[in-house]
């Protein structure tokens, strides 16, 4: 088929073999005024076609002769239910002409496969359409039945809902929370987003004021009783704040307190980002989404999957798709582009210098910090050193190792190393890409932090550190400080 015609400018159609299929394809060509010609062996029915003021006539699809009936057609569709007559026919149509544009049905993926090789421009499996028809239709009905749970569960709450973010909430967990306070208040329920750690990192920090987003420290609540409700998302635990669960919302499996049953749990691992999944409700509500917080589900999905960059899914681009025409862009713009603090500065600067780079490995310490979302930041800027495809910066604050993890080789999963190294001696988190991991201090050293102890702590802080991790790596050995020069 020539490659200067698209399928919105054809007007000319043949369907060789009607029945149940055929008939319904040509049923909706003509309710789009293409002009449509059917061929089909069975004489009674094209009689029937014919008193409905179809275009059809009796003729065996397997004969030669029909390559030249269909010849001016620019499309040309083989619908019928043999397999080996349609075999037959689109052999006989490219031997007559090799432009034509054809569309064949196969039965499995084994005649799928013949077909294709036989030319086929596109090969349709019924069987896999219905297939996917009935989990489109079943997705569809658990979102109807899931959303009318929340909705039920939300309207219970005779006081305040309280919505749980991540204790450093990072953008998706900040839409999703944004997103599930839109629909409490869309069902007239008061809400609050709260957090227990705080909103370090600049593009975070601009995400919130520039959007307007009101999160409240768990610290500064003085009644936290006001709450009746309790939902988490894109989080695993309230388990600090010693208050009973009634929804979890994620995309990540996450180990659920002992005693914890909350009433309500959607966590879907096949989605790459929490926001998407609170899209999908937004949808389901039928609600008018504000520009506030479709600019911020957009930035979650965005965030999550890396500019849809990674572990990207269909539900992602369809979600993402529905809110960008809401979206202030602009905005996101300026989120994306938030200036740097003297503190994530100078952490930058120390991570830079202190830099050791085993092949494409680089681990770093950026000494004492008094801000440890500027580790994730310098791992990231430090992920663009040519050669280098793995960082991991990390710093001491509050008697804890703080690091940073960021990959971009698909051979390492970085949250699955950060785990094999830190896992029984400290809390990780993460996945293929980015991760985190928290390491009391005296797991290493056993020395309490002041003026005198400071470079002896930082010593063998940063040889434990490193040591483990580049084992954990797959490194063997290191250069004793190599800066990568």
């Amino acid at each position: 088929m020539s490659t200067g015609v698209t399928i919105s400018s054809i007007s000319d159609y043949a369907i060789l073999g009607c029945g149940s299929v055929g008939y319904a394809v040509a049923e909706e060509l003509v309710e789009q005024g293409k002009d449509v010609f059917i061929v089909d062996r069975d004489e009674s029915r094209v009689e029937s076609l014919r008193d409905q003021d179809l275009d059809a006539r009796a003729a065996d699809i397997r004969d030669a002769e029909v390559a030249d009936l269909v010849a001016d057609r620019d499309v040309v569709l083989i619908l019928a239910s043999d397999v080996e007559s349609n075999k037959q026919a689109l052999e006989h149509i490219r031997n007559a002409d090799d432009d034509q544009f054809v569309v064949a049905r196969a039965s499995d993926p084994v005649s799928g496969d013949e077909l294709s090789e036989l030319g086929a421009d596109i090969v349709i499996n019924p069987s896999s359409v219905i297939a996917e028809s009935a989990l489109r239709a079943l997705e569809s009905g658990e979102l109807e039945y899931n959303a009318g749970n929340l909705a039920a569960l939300v309207e219970e709450t005779s006081t305040r809902l309280a919505i749980i973010t991540q204790d450093s909430p990072d953008p998706d967990s900040i839409a999703s929370a944004a997103a599930l306070q839109a629909i409490a208040d869309h069902l007239g329920i008061d809400s609050d987003i709260i957090y227990l750690g705080d909103v370090g990192h600049q593009e975070n920090r601009a995400f919130v004021n520039l959007l307007g987003i009101d999160l409240v420290q768990w610290d500064e609540i003085e009644d936290h009783s006001v709450y009746d409700t309790v939902a988490l998302v894109d989080h695993g635990t309230a388990g600090e704040m010693e208050l009973p669960v009634d929804i979890v919302i994620d995309h990540h499996e996450s180990e659920t307190e002992e005693g914890v049953e909350p009433e309500f749990v959607d966590i879907r691992p096949n989605m790459s980002s929490t926001s998407t999944i609170m899209t999908k409700y937004i949808q389901e509500f039928d609600m008018n989404v504000s520009e506030e917080v479709a600019t911020a589900l957009l930035y979650g999905i965005r965030a999550e999957t890396l500019d849809f960059k990674r572990d990207t899914t269909p539900a992602d681009l369809t979600a993402a798709a529905y809110l960008y025409p809401f979206a202030n862009h602009d905005t996101l713009e300026q989120v994306e582009s938030p200036s740097m603090s003297p503190e994530t500065l100078d952490v930058l600067a120390e991570a830079i210098t202190n830099r050791d780079v085993q092949g494409s490995h680089l681990i770093s310490n950026a000494g004492i910090v008094r801000d440890r979302e500027a580790l994730t930041q310098a791992a990231s800027h430090l992920l663009n050193l040519e050669g280098v495809t793995t960082t991991a910066v990390f710093g001491i604050a509050d008697e804890t190792i703080f690091l940073a993890g960021r990959s971009k080789d698909i051979r390492i999963n970085i949250g699955k190393v950060l785990d094999d190294a830190y896992g029984e001696i400290g809390e990780t988190a993460g996945h293929s890409t980015q991760a985190s991991a928290e390491i009391p201090l005296g797991i290493f050293t056993g020395i309490e932090i002041s003026d005198d102890t400071r470079d002896t702590l930082l010593e063998l802080t940063e040889e434990a550190v490193k040591r483990t991790l580049f084992d954990a790596m797959g490194v063997e050995g290191s250069s004793e400080g190599s800066n990568g020069n």
